[in-house]
């Protein structure tokens, strides 16, 4: 039988915060100057002057700090690609157990193999003519169906969903796909070639406009979109895409083969729809003006006729002569079965004769009819005819030219909240100086105001014809004034009762005696 060995409780047991300091300074002795050469990534400039980053090559990475005091001191400015070399000293960070280099210098040792990779492949697709402005297709004004390339399972799609069901509801189709890693590239491209494959009509609606879209994050997360075949795959898509890659300082090489850039995907979904509510009302302002036009066109036409038709006589008043000159000729007629056979003869020639009379009258009034017509001739009505045309055309296109400016009036519509909160600001500092002003002209109201020396135990000395006294030369003896005090009033003569002795006043308690002061003009001395 063997015992066991009981573990030594001799040895010390270290609390987390001993280690991980103990650890620090260890460190911190061992390699307390580090010469350190690679590339820099996740640059971020701390609102508080710090900058934190990350240095790596193809193998490792440590993250890195430069307090703010060095950060004045650099050399160059720490950027996303860049290669550097930089001293300091390696510490660790006790809260979240990471080891990172403290940076005091920093130089560049040159551009840094990504960025000089996708400069190198930039430089042969433009080369290529893909970046050109010209190969770049306009976007659909009224798109009914919108293609979005994304991860199902990120914010982007909700926002991108929220903005196009708020400004244009229209049928939504998602490619889901990964956005980063190694097969995003090749998801990606995949996606934009099967919507660019769906045939229009089909059981599978076709993407009017493609979005592609991601969220922010650094060089590394966003290389997929640098890939040489995604950039030729986007550049020969027949739907015309938007790139929304990424934040708005974040640049990949698909932004400049797309046909427009986002700089958000909640911009992207802006850029491809319009403002329903903006475009309805729009329409209905079109709407009004085109039937106001027409009403008044009408009306000047009603117009017309009616001035015309004021020229020409009524058919009564022309029929009105010969029908009464027929009557008085019938009513000394006998009638038919009276008439004997001459009489009959005689009756039937001078129907004959007015048959005769009737036709040539028929005739002179068509003889004139046509010396009026003959100065009418079709080129009116055709002239006529040709500038109602011209009218419409030009109505037509001012309608076209008004339809092209609407995503102008929406960018206008986008600037208003800007524009009305620099109003606002306006308006609340000029309130501000406005309010200074009242309570300026206050102040002074209070200090010229007659009545404040009152409060200070003053009183006011009013004359026999309600004057006041400003000077004791104004008063004579015996005069009775009115002393006017903050609450009350009384009655008091000068130099007492008139024409009595002054009566003596009573002994005043003993005061010290006052310093001795230099006499001054403006004293007033006593009123009584």
């Amino acid at each position: 039988m063997t015992d066991t060995v009981a573990p030594d409780s001799n040895a010390q047991a270290y609390s987390v915060s001993e280690l991980a300091f103990a650890l620090k300074r260890t460190l911190e002795d061992r390699y307390s100057f580090v010469r350190l050469r690679g590339e820099l990534s996740k640059v971020t400039h701390h609102s508080n002057g710090h900058v934190y980053l990350t240095i790596k090559d193809d193998k490792a990475a440590i993250d890195g700090v430069v307090w703010k005091g060095n950060v004045r001191q650099l050399q160059i400015r720490p950027e996303h690609g860049l290669e550097v070399i930089v001293t300091g000293k390696i510490t660790t960070y006790p809260a979240g157990s990471r080891y990172q280099i403290v940076i005091e210098t920093m130089e560049a040792a040159g551009v840094g193999a990504l960025l000089a990779q996708l400069e190198r492949l930039k430089g042969k697709l433009q080369a290529e003519g893909l970046f050109a402005p010209d190969r770049k297709r306009p976007l659909p004004l009224m798109p009914a169906v919108i293609g979005v390339i994304t991860s199902p399972t990120g914010a982007v799609i909700r926002d991108i969903l929220h903005r196009i069901r708020d400004r244009w509801p229209c049928r939504v189709l998602v490619w889901p796909c990964v956005v980063q890693g190694d097969a995003a590239a090749g998801q990606v491209s995949a996606a934009i070639r099967g919507f660019n494959a769906i045939a229009p009509g089909g059981a599978v609606p076709r993407p009017d406009i493609l979005i592609v879209a991601r969220g922010g994050g650094s060089v590394e997360d966003l290389w997929a979109f640098n890939d040489e075949g995604l950039a030729r795959t986007v550049a020969e898509g027949a739907i015309p895409l938007i790139s929304a890659v990424g934040h708005e300082t974040d640049t990949t090489l698909i932004d400049f083969v797309s046909d427009r850039r986002a700089p958000t995907p909640t911009a992207a979904a802006e850029m491809a729809t319009p403002v329903l509510a903006e475009l309805r009302a729009l329409v209905s302002d079109y709407d009004r003006r085109l039937n106001t036009c027409g009403g008044r066109a009408v009306e000047e036409r009603r117009t017309r006729l009616t001035s015309a038709a004021r020229g020409l006589p009524r058919p009564a008043d022309l029929l009105a002569l010969a029908q009464q000159r027929l009557d008085l000729a019938v009513r000394g007629l006998p009638r038919l079965d009276d008439l004997t056979a001459p009489a009959e003869r005689r009756f039937r020639e001078v129907a004959a004769r007015l048959d005769a009379a009737l036709q040539r009258n028929t005739d002179i009034h068509a003889r004139d009819l046509l010396k009026v017509t003959a100065r009418l001739s079709p080129d009116t009505l055709h002239r006529q005819r040709a500038d109602c045309g011209r009218r419409v055309g030009d109505l037509t296109r001012r309608l076209d030219l008004a339809a092209r400016r609407v995503p102008e009036r929406v960018a206008q519509h986008a600037r208003l909240p800007a524009l009305q909160e620099r109003m606002n600001n306006c308006a609340t500092r000029r309130l501000e100086r406005e309010a200074d002003r009242l309570v300026a002209l206050d102040k002074l109201r209070l200090s010229l105001n007659p009545t404040r020396p009152l409060e200070l135990g003053f009183a006011l000395v009013h004359k026999a014809d309600g004057g006041i006294a400003r000077s004791a030369s104004e008063l004579v003896g015996g005069e009775r004034v009115r002393l006017q005090f903050k609450l009350g009033e009384r009655e008091a003569v000068i130099d007492g009762e008139a024409g009595a002795p002054a009566r003596p006043a009573p002994p005043a308690p003993p005061r010290p005696a006052p310093k001795p002061k230099t006499p001054s003009s403006s004293d007033q001395g006593s009123l009584f």
